[in-house]
């Protein structure tokens, strides 16, 4: 994602410098135009508005905190933006990470790579209304920012859509296990859920559980790490969401049975016992 977000600022004419864990994956945006630092501070002292896109809390801290970590080139007047999914808790601690007088805002997506790529994903900015004003030309080269509220409101938002993506799989995963298991053939079963709230769901990721592979829009290791992070802001917020425990067990379960590096939608195979461990 990172390095399509890259490449969509590239191509709307702006200066961009990057930075990545793995040197080599810069190497095309390079190609394209993009400086590549040596450093994520390298890379903060040279601009205005910086971006992190990473996979999860410990890597986003890791690169802000490092000794030659963002923190460390980040100075009064620039705007942090913080777009991977990582909850409200953990944007609200990068205020104390960095500098006095650095704008810290969190901008998460909604979409993937084939969006990314067409700059139609929708952003969810969290943070002051002028703040968002400021940074929406260079959020619209990736899609249509929305502001929905002060800091911390756009990773919220993030949570709560996310919650919607792998409640919908697993709730569609234990319909098609209980159709099974109380002896409905699979194509009564898919005719049944058709007249149902998951018809479109179950309409597209019928593919999959009959031995289709999908294309990996949405990883699904990333998608357990995104359910687990919904449980732990949710008991923050003192609620218990169950749905969402239940989800993270399966996503998890689907995951160490080897399924971690394909799309998320896996978690439909494993929950029907159609593939297991050492699943390649």
């Amino acid at each position: 994602m990172g390095s399509r977000i890259a490449a969509r600022l590239v191509g709307a004419g702006n200066r961009v410098t990057v930075w990545n864990r793995t040197g080599e994956r810069a190497e095309p945006l390079a190609a394209a135009g993009a400086t590549v630092a040596a450093s994520p501070a390298e890379a903060a002292g040279a601009a205005d508005q910086v971006i992190t896109m990473l996979a999860d809390p410990p890597a986003l801290l890791d690169v802000v905190t490092s000794p030659d970590g963002l923190a460390a080139g980040l100075r009064p007047g620039h705007t942090l933006l913080e777009m991977s999914t990582v909850g409200p808790s953990t944007v609200h601690r990068l205020v104390d990470l960095v500098p006095p007088g650095v704008t810290v805002m969190d901008a998460p997506v909604l979409g993937s790579i084939s969006e990314a790529e067409a700059g139609t994903l929708t952003v969810f900015v969290g943070g002051r209304g002028e703040d968002a004003e400021a940074v929406r030309p260079v959020l619209e080269a990736l899609g249509t920012p929305v502001h929905v509220g002060p800091l911390g409101s756009g990773a919220a938002a993030k949570l709560v859509a996310n919650t919607t993506l792998v409640g919908t799989l697993t709730l569609l995963g234990e319909a098609l296990a209980l159709a099974e298991g109380l002896g409905l053939d699979r194509d009564v079963a898919f005719q049944v859920l058709s007249t149902t709230p998951l018809a479109p769901q179950a309409e597209r990721r019928r593919p999959v559980v009959e031995g289709g592979e999908s294309p990996v829009r949405f990883r699904l290791a990333l998608a357990t790490k995104d359910a687990e992070l919904i449980a732990d802001e949710a008991r923050r917020a003192g609620l218990d969401a169950a749905a969402v425990q239940v989800a993270a067990a399966r996503f998890r379960a689907a995951e160490q049975a080897g399924a971690g590096d394909r799309d998320y939608s896996a978690v439909l195979r494993h929950m029907l016992r159609l593939e297991g461990d050492g699943w390649a």
